[in-house]
């Protein structure tokens, strides 16, 4: 035997779901939307914080390569 009579209780609680319910899919939307926005932009990813990426490509042989710098003394100080 069900419940013949709903409670004025069980009818508020209803509507605190169904409201709840939908605060909770407009966030997942939200959320949605700003992941694909993103994930449009592709090379924008990155944050500030990373540094630029080295190529993964192999490098052209005609092309120069810089060579390291030697080592020079402090300026004001004499070498012995």
């Amino acid at each position: 035997m069900g419940i013949a009579h709903e409670h004025d209780l069980h009818r508020r609680r209803g509507g605190r779901n169904v409201g709840l319910g939908l605060v909770l899919a407009a966030f997942v939307a939200l959320v949605f939307g700003l992941s694909v926005a993103k994930i449009r932009n592709g090379d924008l990813m990155q944050a500030f914080d990373h540094q630029p990426r080295a190529s993964v490509l192999p490098r052209d042989p005609a092309a120069p390569v810089a060579q390291p710098a030697a080592p020079q003394a402090p300026a004001g100080r004499a070498s012995p």
